[in-house]
């Protein structure tokens, strides 16, 4: 993974180099981010010559209070939560039981921005922080077309490390001064723990067999399938001499 600097603009990145079956992803394919309200003119210019497309995975809501400041991108909003985002912090859920909620109830709308993907642009991601929605759906494109999962999940808790400490102890005194009593508040707002994505990706495993079968359950088809393996690996040539 490539650590980008984008002015105005948290936990950018490139996912591309991590190896996969029968390859490497391919770098400058697929990018994940925390939202754009805040980015430069500066930061524009220059995701602009790196991006092709932004999937916007927020709700309405976070839409309209902190709207993108990129003009000039395609953008596709495509909201994973189907109810309020602070209704997860108001039950106290865990890191764990927000994954599960987004694979149970969000299916469809994670296929469709895997199908966005799947068509070969240069694409980013992003929702707020770009910590849980967006790293559910990073997660899942790459495990679905086959890289390393233990380069998925170091992707994954990267996040934690790019969020700015000042940012996180401002949240963390917030909620916890709102929800005195939680148990799970700050990890779901400032957190990404590797064993939190080893053990979605397994569940997967366990009840679906593969993520592959998982985004097939949820309507995805084998040729999507395998035009998101063609957008985003890039096969090892002398690999596939060697087997031919």
């Amino acid at each position: 993974m490539t650590v980008l600097a984008v002015d105005g603009v948290w936990n950018v990145r490139d996912v591309g180099g991590m190896p996969a079956d029968g390859g490497r992803i391919v770098s400058g394919r697929l990018l994940r981010s925390a939202n754009l309200a805040g980015i430069t003119h500066d930061g524009a210019r220059n995701l602009s010559a790196l991006v092709d497309h932004i999937i916007d995975l927020r709700a309405d809501e976070e839409v309209a209070s902190e709207p993108s400041a990129v003009r000039g991108l395609p953008t596709t909003h495509l909201p994973l939560f189907l109810g309020s985002v602070a209704s997860f912090f108001e039950d106290d859920s865990s890191l764990d039981e927000l994954y599960s909620h987004l694979l149970e109830q969000s299916g469809p709308r994670l296929v469709e921005a895997l199908r966005i993907v799947a068509r070969g642009e240069r694409n980013l991601v992003h929702c707020t922080v770009g910590k849980d929605r967006t790293g559910v759906t990073i997660a899942l494109a790459l495990d679905a077309v086959g890289a390393d999962r233990e380069a998925i999940i170091d992707d994954y808790a990267l996040t934690e490390s790019q969020l700015p400490a000042e940012r996180n102890r401002r949240i963390a005194a917030y909620l916890r001064s709102q929800h005195p009593d939680a148990q799970h508040v700050v990890a779901l707002a400032t957190l990404s723990p590797a064993p939190v994505m080893r053990a979605l990706l397994a569940s997967i495993d366990e009840r679906w067999g593969s993520t592959a079968a998982y985004l097939r359950a949820q309507g995805m088809t084998d040729a999507e399938l395998t035009a998101l393996r063609a957008a985003l690996v890039e096969e090892d040539v002398a690999a596939t001499v060697e087997q031919g």
